[in-house]
């Protein structure tokens, strides 16, 4: 009974670590209770997806849609040009190129039995929402013009931005 008892609780232990659980020290929330925010926590291959303008990554959504694993090829080249990824800083801009390219080498071959398609269109939705996140979490870009955002590839830290995504 004390084993049973033992694995359903570090299987909570193991579903919390999953998620990346954490309190955040700090006064009440308003409903008397504590603030917990909660990450996601991402594979390499997830992690190395860019930011990329958001034009750019709506056109590789578009792409991954119709033709799997197209878009996500592509915004492997984005990285060389400069587009930032949460895994650059750990292994470097080549290794992260290599990883889109094997990300999307994956899509197209798994694209036969479907997976490789679904895959593809949620990787292009990914690219969307993290260009979206850099639009709203970037204040210089705010104030740019239209042509500015849809040829960009340079991203806020070249810029004189407040915040970074």
């Amino acid at each position: 009974m004390a084993q049973k008892e033992a694995g359903t609780q570090q299987g909570r232990v193991k579903t919390e670590d999953n998620v990346g659980a954490k309190v955040v020290a700090g006064g009440p929330a308003a409903g008397g209770g504590v603030v917990v925010e909660v990450r996601e926590k991402k594979g390499p291959l997830r992690a190395a997806i860019p930011t990329m303008p958001f034009p750019l990554a709506v056109i590789c959504l578009f792409l991954n849609t119709f033709i799997p694993g197209l878009g996500t090829f592509i915004s492997a080249f984005t990285v060389l040009c400069g587009a930032r990824s949460e895994l650059i800083s750990e292994r470097g801009v080549c290794c992260v190129f290599w990883l889109n390219v094997a990300a999307a080498f994956i899509q197209i071959l798994t694209a036969v039995i479907m997976v490789g398609w679904i895959m593809s269109i949620f990787w292009g939705m990914d690219m969307v929402i993290l260009a979206s996140q850099w639009l709203s979490a970037c204040v210089c870009h705010r104030s740019a013009p239209f042509s500015f955002l849809l040829l960009s590839s340079v991203f806020c830290s070249s810029h004189s931005c407040s915040r970074r995504v």
